[in-house]
């Protein structure tokens, strides 16, 4: 009790401090803290939802379960808001389970939080599937591109850290690429100590440069 006291505040009440005991959590789409004014106008849905709690919960029993609707549900909305509290005890059998199920709760109240659903007619009965459906696709939808950008994203980086090792590997020495690049570092050097020393005529370096240029040995055979 001392928990959810802490986490949900004046919105938590001790019905019965006895066993069994009974706690009760009001649950909003919108927390408005204590302006209840703002409550009222930012939220068109609200319940309270009612804990039994066993002696022997949570390590074997499931707390018993109600709702109690204070605004804005109709009796079919409260069944179905119900079965969804206990599923999801279900769920969390074993272990305390009242906060994941004030949180289901209060999800589908935030995404149901609309005014008429109170109403049981049938032409309200059909618009609030038919807004469900349409919620749902939209969901889906969101889910869908969620993931395509995700698969992107992996390829991107699959790319980049390609990239990465290649920058990292180099271009691999083979004996015939170090045999190159020393014929032409002795070539180079040689031409730097010959202009030092002023021994180095233009007809020299021409044939210094065609030497260089020609394939060794080793890369003819």
């Amino acid at each position: 009790a001392e928990a959810l006291s802490a986490i949900f505040d004046t919105a938590f009440t001790i019905r019965s401090s006895t066993q069994p005991f009974q706690w009760s959590i009001k649950l909003v789409p919108i927390d408005c803290g204590d302006d209840l004014d703002e409550e009222s106008a930012a939220n068109h849905v609200m319940v309270n939802l009612v804990a039994t709690i066993p002696l022997d919960y949570p390590e074997v029993s499931l707390p018993d379960l109600e709702i109690e609707i204070l605004k804005g549900l109709s009796g079919d909305t409260k069944k179905e808001l119900l079965t969804l509290a206990r599923e999801e005890a279900e769920a969390n059998e074993g272990m305390p389970a009242l906060f994941a199920v004030c949180e289901v709760v209060r999800e589908w109240l935030a995404d149901n939080n609309v005014k008429g659903l109170d109403d049981a007619s049938m032409h309200a009965q059909m618009m609030r599937k038919a807004k469900e459906v349409e919620r749902k696709e939209a969901q889906a939808a969101q889910q869908f591109e969620a993931q395509k950008t995700v698969e992107e994203m992996t390829e991107a980086e699959q790319e980049e850290l390609a990239v990465r090792k290649r920058r990292e590997e180099g271009t691999p020495v083979t004996q015939e690429s170090f045999t190159l690049w020393w014929d032409n570092f002795c070539a180079e050097m040689e031409e730097k100590k010959d202009e030092e020393t002023g021994d180095i005529t233009n007809e020299d370096k021409e044939k210094k440069r065609i030497m260089a240029e020609r394939s060794t040995g080793f890369q003819i055979f």
